[in-house]
């Protein structure tokens, strides 16, 4: 019980680390070794300049947190050969990471990536369909 307590609290400090300011591979590494969520990171917030993260709901398990949130900001520069748009994003995501001797060794992540294209105007808004 005591580990999962002390993931969560992890995960939370993460959350409130970098949320919000300019994320660097130095305060990343504070929390991670997993190279590959690192480089998504920076490569986000170079679009997405001191993007914010929202936590919805945590749940732990073992060696693992499950956390669904939002990441929101303004699309300041290139994302994937998109110009800047200068508009708004507020996205759903669901990201697992695994935690080991107090650091992130892993993490599986989800995100509503056609929900942001809408957002960002490169695509038009997905119309509901009739059940």
């Amino acid at each position: 019980m005591e580990n999962l307590k002390k993931n969560r609290a992890l995960i939370l400090e993460y959350f409130n680390a970098i949320s919000g300011i300019t994320k660097t591979r130095e305060l990343l590494e504070k929390y991670t070794s997993d190279e590959k969520l690192i480089e998504h990171i920076l490569f986000f917030d170079g679009a997405f300049p001191e993007y914010e993260l929202f936590i919805e709901e945590m749940i732990s398990e073992g060696n693992k947190v499950i956390v669904r949130g939002r990441a929101t900001g303004t699309h300041k520069a290139k994302l994937n050969g998109i110009p800047p748009t200068h508009r708004n994003m507020d996205f759903p995501f669901a990201i697992r990471y695994t935690i080991a001797n107090n650091i992130i060794t892993d993490h599986w992540l989800i995100a509503d990536q056609m929900l942001l294209m809408e957002q960002l105007g490169v695509i038009e808004p997905q119309s509901e369909q009739p059940a």
